[in-house]
């Protein structure tokens, strides 16, 4: 059992609780620090990395009539699955969108019941027969249709 003169005074205890307070800070402070350069770096390079994608994409399109992907492959000792999604997933050139005609207000006029119209394959609509009934349904209830007129 300690004895009086070996317990540490409150001032002492302060002390060290700050001094080992201050340790733990600093090392969270360095530790967030780095993650957070390192997420940085991570995303700058990921930037590059989808750029340099892109030309490789736009390389193999411009190529593509005077070179295939599998000879592409043979020639660089690319795998030809990574060409293509190279080709694949390029982004495609931005083009000017057409302006869409403006949409006017519906018209005011009143609208009589619409008219059946005539298929235009030339055939006659015929009726469909219910479905029959499946042979593997033995416990349900046998089903019974009605005549619609």
């Amino acid at each position: 059992m300690a004895t009086t003169d070996e317990i540490a005074t409150a001032e002492e205890i302060d002390r060290r609780v700050e001094a080992a307070d201050t340790a733990r800070r600093l090392k969270r402070s360095a530790a967030a620090k780095q993650v957070g350069e390192l997420a940085k770096t991570r995303s700058e390079l990921a930037a590059q990395l989808d750029e340099v994608e892109r030309q490789l994409g736009e390389v193999l399109a411009d190529a593509s009539d005077v070179l295939d992907i599998d000879e592409l492959a043979r020639f660089t000792n690319i795998p030809a699955a990574d060409l293509t999604g190279w080709l694949t997933t390029r982004k495609p050139n931005r083009t000017t969108k057409k302006k869409k005609p403006a949409v006017t207000a519906p018209s005011t006029t009143a609208r009589g019941p619409a008219a059946a119209k005539a298929p235009t394959n030339g055939l006659a609509s015929v009726p469909r027969e219910p479905a029959a009934p499946r042979a593997d349904t033995a416990d349900t209830p046998e089903r019974v249709t009605a005549g619609v007129t």
